[in-house]
């Protein structure tokens, strides 16, 4: 299958999630995540439509987006270095793995400087391993709430990786329990001034039709819209 028949599959199956959740596809934004993929693969993508991709890595995605159209808007995956901060504040638009207070802060700081409002996720470890990165589900909307008060960091709402499990259905209780902390943020004093949009990133390759279903608002999909990555 090429890239433009897996982007039309894709598109359909977003829509069939959006109509079983009774919700409207322009509700969900579909992110290429890029990572490790080579630029005639990202050129085609664009050709197709695709205008958000999705990069982990500060230093790859400035060197793609320099021989990219100039329209495209870049998210920041992965976790962040301190010493990458004023590069990914440059390109990026949205940071979807805001994962500790210091970076956040630093993230907020650098966008003042450069005269710019980033967009980020709160992300969380769902299933408390070792191996992720992210806030505890635990006590999440006391350990946050600093971030409320971030002018140049617009806290979007939260992201999560669920743990590994047998088949896409696995994904859903997370995702559900990943709702729920959005909801509980969305009621709290401080992010009620902010106007708190309330989004979920969540859902990758296996699992984005569940995360659609349970109310994902981005979507990053890999391998099932690009093919394999690359080494």
């Amino acid at each position: 299958m090429d890239l433009a028949s897996r982007f039309n599959e894709i598109e359909r199956r977003i829509l069939a999630a959006c109509e079983r959740a009774g919700r409207r596809r322009e509700s969900v934004q579909l992110v290429g995540a890029s990572k490790r993929q080579p630029l005639p693969v990202l050129a085609a993508a664009y050709e197709q439509g695709l205008r958000c991709f999705g990069e982990n890595r500060v230093q790859e995605a400035v060197a793609k987006a320099a021989l990219l159209p100039a329209d495209i808007e870049w998210h920041l995956l992965g976790p962040l270095q301190s010493n990458k901060v004023r590069k990914a504040v440059a390109l990026f638009r949205v940071v979807h793995a805001v994962d500790r207070l210091a970076v956040a802060a630093e993230l907020a700081q650098e966008a003042a400087q450069q005269g710019r409002r980033l967009r980020g996720f709160v992300e969380v470890n769902l299933g408390a391993e070792e191996s992720k990165h992210g806030f505890p589900a635990a006590g999440l909307a006391e350990t946050v709430a600093p971030l409320a008060a971030l002018e140049h960091l617009e806290i979007r709402g939260l992201m999560a990786i669920p743990p590994p499990g047998a088949g896409a259905e696995a994904s859903r209780p997370h995702f559900r329990r990943l709702a729920a902390l959005r909801d509980e943020l969305a009621g709290r004093p401080e992010w009620s001034r902010r106007g708190f949009a309330g989004e979920l990133s969540m859902g990758m390759s296996d699992d984005f039709e569940i995360a659609i279903e349970e109310g994902a608002t981005q979507v990053r999909i890999g391998s099932a819209l690009f093919g394999e990555r690359t080494a």
